[in-house]
């Protein structure tokens, strides 16, 4: 009933629709660039791997200004402008798919571009249901929202898989891109709620920098973020360049992959149920625990395992990061000022992506050299090294939250 409760909100019903249309595009996009780019007359997991931190790049480059350009000038509004920009720009590279032919340029165009609306709805997407439910309510709004996009996502997945197979890559790019027209239209209508902010007479760097001092100034989240950039790097690299071409190579190319990230999907549906009961009064510590779960996939990956041991894998992973997504999401916003939190955010997703490029970059290559199987244990291996670091780190596995919602827990 309390979840339920949740829904009463206005606006409410209208956000997760919105996200729920954007998902479901989400879930498509990915696996159909993949595939995409890697049966092009030039592709392969290098130009992929190019690709993708060439958007990474644009988005990390456009975070800290996201922020400030978010508290500024009205965090839902930039939310929908950024959604509705980025759709745009993905459609390029939806007509050169379509020509049949698919210059590098046009690639890079459309997810560098894609990379920048990114960076500008990261930090802006944070501040949107702190204006719409009370602070009581933020574990349980983040962890609905999570639960309705993670649906998306694996209804996306399951009918990109075959869409991809039956028919190429570009239908499916063609309504990833859609949905976050109509996703950014939704939320635009009730833009207001964030109105702009007063001019205060201070310079964009004068903001940046009071962002950056109030991220810095809890020890928990300036190593935390540090950590998860760790795992990030090891997790995209292993699972977005490599992961399409172990498909390729031992199961069923498109249709298998969407399997096993279908799986991973359900997780993040697991995640979001869990959390949305649960209280956890030392939520970092929880966090870092249950992190052994990426380790555990990435062997399997290594392996590879046989596909339905891989996919079940990537579901224990998907309930950790979806727990993540709203324990983490829930001590930030509480945490942070409300009127300093999207340029912190932007810090956070600066600091939480940063290595993310790197991982892109260095998997293929690693892989001609090392082979995949080596070099899938070499990710899992720093991911072990740092989950034990964050562990074992004070400032983290001490962080509790104590207030009447927690103290019964």
């Amino acid at each position: 009933m309390k979840s339920r409760s949740t829904f009463s909100y206005k606006y409410i019903k209208r956000f997760y629709l919105a996200r729920f249309i954007s998902n479901l595009g989400n879930g498509m996009g990915p696996i159909a660039l993949a595939f995409g780019i890697l049966h092009l007359p030039h592709g392969s997991a290098k130009e992929l791997g190019f690709v993708l931190g060439a958007m990474t790049v644009s988005m990390l480059c456009m975070l800290p200004f996201g922020g400030v350009i978010s508290d500024k000038y009205g965090r839902i509004r930039i939310c929908a402008y950024s959604d509705i920009i980025g759709g745009l720009v993905l459609l390029v590279q939806v007509f050169y798919f379509h020509l049949g032919h698919v210059p590098l340029g046009a690639l890079l165009f459309s997810n560098i571009g894609f990379g920048l609306m990114w960076g500008l709805f990261w930090p802006s997407i944070g501040g949107v249901l702190p204006a719409i439910l009370p602070e009581e309510k933020f574990q349980q709004g983040i962890a609905i929202n999570q639960f309705i996009g993670n649906f998306a996502i694996i209804f996306g997945t399951a009918v990109g898989g075959y869409i991809i197979t039956a028919f190429g890559s570009t239908i499916a790019l063609f309504v990833d891109a859609i949905t976050f027209i109509f996703s950014g239209i939704l939320v635009f209508t009730f833009k207001g709620l964030t109105p702009r902010r007063d001019a205060t007479g201070t310079s964009i760097r004068e903001d940046m920098r009071e962002g950056w001092r109030v991220f810095i100034s809890f020890p928990w989240i300036v190593i935390t973020v540090a950590g998860f950039s760790f795992l990030v790097m090891a997790w995209s690299g292993a699972q977005d360049v490599l992961g399409p071409v172990i498909s390729l190579k031992h199961f069923h190319g498109a249709k298998s992959w969407a399997l096993v990230v279908t799986f991973e999907s359900i997780g993040y549906v697991v995640g979001s149920l869990i959390a949305i009961k649960i209280k956890i009064k030392y939520p970092m510590r929880f966090l870092t625990g249950i992190s052994f779960t990426l380790i555990l996939y990435l062997l399997l990956l290594a392996r590879p395992a046989p596909l339905l041991v891989l996919a079940t894998g990537a579901f224990l992973w998907g309930v950790t990061l979806d727990l993540w997504g709203a324990l983490w999401g829930t001590a930030f916003q509480r945490t942070i000022p409300r009127e300093a939190l999207s340029r912190a955010s932007a810090f956070d997703g600066l600091g939480t992506l940063l290595l993310r490029p790197v991982g892109l970059a260095i998997a293929a290559p690693l892989a001609g050299v090392l082979g995949i199987t080596h070099t899938i244990w070499i990710f899992a291996t720093i991911s072990l090294i740092v989950i034990v670091v964050m562990f074992a780190t004070p400032a983290v596995r001490q962080m509790q939250l104590v207030d009447s919602f927690t103290e019964n827990s």
